[in-house]
């Protein structure tokens, strides 16, 4: 029973996020995000602490 709940509230949290993502607003602040993300990644290159795995 708990099983089947949790799958309810979590497409129901699914469903209002691509709600909110379809609004132009939000994805010109999904793509600011995306970018800066990449550009952070690039620059960094690897873990903190200097460590590569």
């Amino acid at each position: 029973m708990a099983g089947m709940i949790r799958k309810l509230i979590a497409s129901g949290v699914a469903a209002k996020v691509i709600q909110e993502a379809r609004k132009p607003h939000n994805q010109a602040k999904i793509k600011k995000f995306i970018a800066d993300f990449q550009n952070k990644q690039g620059k960094g290159g690897g873990r903190p602490g200097g460590r590569a795995y």
